[in-house]
């Protein structure tokens, strides 16, 4: 009797040893894809992203040549949701994506500056004071970097809201944070950057937009001027006008310039075929007829960054000016998040597309993964045999025969 009792305490020791092995093993399984899914498949897609190749001065050596490449990086709307409408979970789920994104690009890539393109939050044109200050602190702690890169940030309708929205007190709030004024000018390695507060492009006179259309007036006659050095003792009207790199500058903005609509967009990050055609609002959708020729006027850029449709595009102003629509970086706002990678030189640019791992493809991972736990668990319990041993019982049982 006691030899049984033995026996099946043994027994019990020896399944509940079994068994502890199992749900470990099925722990380290769980673990494994979460790492996975969370933090390395970040690691693996844009590891296989690569800065572009740019034309350089003959003369320069490989080492100053490379020193001479500005290597920037330009994403947009981020839109950190809000108090108001934004669920935690969603919150939890989106912002893990682009902080986990964002710290794995500087990581990998290690770019000079990166630029944001507007929408930085969803909330920010009617949020109380406590819920900017909350939003700020996400973002900071998001989008943390280190020393060696510049953060730079344009602002958007969501930021401040829309025109009729718009107050100076928003914007200051905005500026503070992020020191942004409309018309600023950021001049790194020769190469000018004009940032363009596209939502006081209204041409109405207000006061927001009056001032910043004197400012980008007055950039703009810095530039000109720098452009004509050779001519400045000539030239009056630039005599004593500070000096600035003379490069064509790259216009960094929200809106885009006006377009009719993306049906000429191409790529598979465009507006879906559905929505192509649906013509543009002035002002709302793209930037006015008036206030666009109004940039090509006063800066004849070289390059054109914008966001605010969530949607890539490329087009061709006068025939020879690009103008890059830049999607947004978040999860809630596409299935396919990107950014763009930009070498640049005060002569060149060349670009290339990052792309994020799409959300579809690490739900899929996800759903295979559970599926699989969830056939080891049923076969571990002995509910159903799995088909290796379903297998064997059919192999028996033709040899019987």
């Amino acid at each position: 009797m006691a030899m049984m009792r033995s026996d099946l305490g043994t027994m019990k020791i020896l399944h509940l040893k079994k068994r502890g092995c199992f749900l470990l093993k099925l722990l380290c399984l769980v673990v494994l894809m979460l790492i996975f899914c969370e933090f390395l498949v970040y690691y693996v897609v844009i590891f296989q992203c690569h800065w572009p190749e740019v034309k350089i001065e003959a003369h320069r050596s490989s080492r100053q040549s490379s020193a001479s490449v500005l290597k920037a990086m330009f994403l947009s709307d981020t839109h950190l949701l809000g108090e108001i409408k934004g669920h935690w979970l969603d919150k939890l789920r989106r912002e893990w994506q682009m902080e986990r994104a964002f710290q794995t690009a500087l990581s990998l890539l290690e770019p000079d500056i990166v630029f944001i393109l507007g929408d930085v939050f969803d909330e920010g044109k009617w949020s109380s004071s406590q819920a900017w200050a909350d939003d700020v602190r996400r973002f900071q702690k998001m989008f943390r970097h280190p020393v060696r890169t510049e953060l730079m940030v344009v602002v958007g309708n969501h930021d401040i809201g829309f025109h009729y929205e718009m107050t100076t007190y928003k914007l200051k709030r905005f500026a503070k944070v992020f020191n942004f004024t409309s018309g600023k000018l950021i001049a790194r390695k020769g190469v000018n950057f004009v940032m363009v507060n596209s939502v006081a492009l209204e041409g109405d006179g207000c006061t927001v937009c009056s001032r910043a259309e004197a400012k980008l007036m007055k950039l703009s006659h810095k530039l000109n001027c720098s452009h004509q050095q050779e001519q400045i003792h000539s030239n009056k009207r630039c005599s004593g006008v500070e000096q600035l790199p003379a490069s064509e500058p790259i216009l960094l903005q929200h809106y885009p310039l006006y377009r009719r609509s993306d049906a000429e967009c191409t790529g598979e990050d465009s507006a879906l075929p559905e929505e192509k055609n649906i013509p543009f609002k002035e002002k709302y959708d793209v930037l006015s007829r008036e206030a666009s020729q109004k940039l090509l006027w006063w800066f004849h850029p070289r390059l054109i960054l914008s966001g605010h449709t969530h949607s890539a595009c490329e087009v061709l102003h006068n025939g020879k000016i690009p103008e890059i629509s830049v999607p947004s970086f978040s999860w809630r706002n596409r299935n396919n998040p990107s950014f763009i990678m930009g070498s640049i030189t005060p002569t060149d640019f060349s670009l290339y597309k990052c792309f994020l791992p799409l959300e579809s493809r690490v739900v899929t991972i996800y759903c295979i993964a559970g599926a699989i736990l969830g056939v080891l668990i049923l076969a571990h319990l002995q509910l159903f045999n799995p088909p290796f041993y379903f297998a064997q019982h059919l192999i028996r049982k033709h040899k019987a025969v």
